[in-house]
């Protein structure tokens, strides 16, 4: 295994009903440092995540502002908690109050649906610096495919944030503490990005479990249209929300633009980030492992081996947690100002390791499914974002719509 591989470190509708908040204790865990990987100790085990956006270091952060964080639920179910993150913080983060609410339009929520969240009973808590915590669960019920509007107060933050850069989502933004108001006027700041809060999750029905996607840009979104939830892991979450005979039904978006697998750079690498980004979700039984691209088009040298040694290291590890892995084949990309015969070597011989090794569970063969006919080394036209890297809608669902949905079924030990 190569140097670099081996530096491993490690939330239908809330029911708009007037809800007496009947919570319990919460979940923590100590202080880190600000690199940190530990994670909080899950909800009880039929938590399952309905969403996610991986943490990273964002820039300096103030305090006295509250933010209205929207995203789309997969998975519904009972008792939302959010998880806030503080991975990357190096002084306490202080959140004064927290709600959960149904979006109407904008920064606009359902009369009715805003609902204070507690942590420990408390409507504030604070974090260490690298702390996750969980909220106490909220009574109510979530449904699945619901646009959801989580509402921050930051009392007092500084130093680097932590949040997720590029969520192809807008969300709001504005001076003082507005978290528990439903109009939306207050919110004159547009945001591109979601700060402090890295996952939702549910007390699911029928027992159904959760995947996660662990990527790079093609599966944060890029490319795809914002604020209309068309990356991939969308539209596999809308398959699986649409198949009666699935119980995998929560999906967790784990990409990160730029991400590497055996490097930090964008964001830790997917082996630094493994625990907290994937391992530490409720209610996960599957990972799509569909990372790699940014490792061979560095031009570091990374070889095939070493890019194997670090899949075989994710997957081993996703194993002997009980999950199941799913990997997928790396896509073409030339014309993207990074190609040459190198890359493209590495490329092809990491791909034919997927498709024949065993190694995963099984495998997704993105490469196939959006490949040139006439030039293997690119991307169909009809798929390309425009920079010969990323696929535009229609690439997105072509990813999804490949994805046999029994691989995600996949039970071990």
């Amino acid at each position: 295994m190569s140097a670099p591989a081996r530096r491993t470190a490690r939330l239908g509708l809330i029911g708009a009903l007037a809800l007496a908040v009947t919570l319990l204790g919460p979940a923590h865990v100590p202080s880190a440092d600000a690199a940190g990987t530990a994670a909080a100790p899950p909800p009880p085990a039929k938590s399952v995540v309905t969403w996610a956006a991986s943490a990273d270091r964002m820039g300096d952060a103030s305090g006295d502002r509250s933010y209205r964080l929207v995203l789309r639920t997969s998975v519904g179910g009972k008792a939302l908690r959010i998880r806030v993150s503080n991975t990357f913080g190096d002084r306490p983060l202080v959140i004064g109050s927290a709600y959960a609410g149904l979006r109407d339009s904008g920064a606009v929520l359902r009369r009715g649906s805003n609902k204070r969240l507690t942590f420990g009973d408390e409507p504030s808590v604070t974090l260490a610096p690298g702390e996750i915590r969980y909220s106490d669960p909220l009574p109510g019920r979530v449904a699945a495919m619901s646009d959801l509007a989580v509402s921050l107060y930051v009392r007092e933050s500084g130093g680097p944030a932590s949040g997720h850069g590029m969520a192809m989502q807008t969300s709001y933004a504005t001076s003082g503490e507005h978290a528990a108001e439903e109009a939306g006027g207050a919110y004159t700041e547009r945001l591109g990005s979601w700060f402090y809060l890295d996952a939702v999750t549910v007390d699911a029905d029928r027992g159904a479990g959760g995947v996660v996607t662990l990527g790079d840009s093609i599966t944060d979104g890029w490319q795809s249209s914002s604020d209309r939830n068309l990356r991939w892991p969308d539209y596999l979450a809308r398959r699986l929300h649409a198949s009666p005979a699935a119980t995998v039904k929560g999906v967790a978006n784990a990409g990160i633009s730029g991400n590497k697998v055996l490097a930090d750079g964008a964001a830790q690498s997917a082996l630094g980030r493994l625990d907290r980004d994937v391992l530490s979700l409720p209610g996960v039984r599957t990972v799509v492992l569909f990372e790699g691209v940014n490792d061979l088009k560095a031009h570091s040298g990374v070889t095939a081996a070493d890019l194997i040694a670090g899949y075989r290291e994710i997957i081993d590890r996703s194993h002997a947690a009980g999950l199941c892995v799913v990997s997928g084949t790396v896509l073409p990309f030339k014309g993207w100002s990074e190609w040459d015969a190198q890359g493209e070597a590495v490329r092809t011989e990491v791909n034919e390791w997927i498709r024949t090794s065993g190694a995963a569970d099984a495998v997704a063969d993105f490469d196939k499914v959006l490949r040139s006919p006439y030039d293997a080394q690119r991307i169909l036209p009809t798929f390309d974002g425009g920079d010969h890297l990323h696929p535009n809608d229609k690439g997105m669902q072509a990813m999804a719509d490949s994805v046999a949905l029994p691989s995600l079924e996949c039970e071990r030990g």
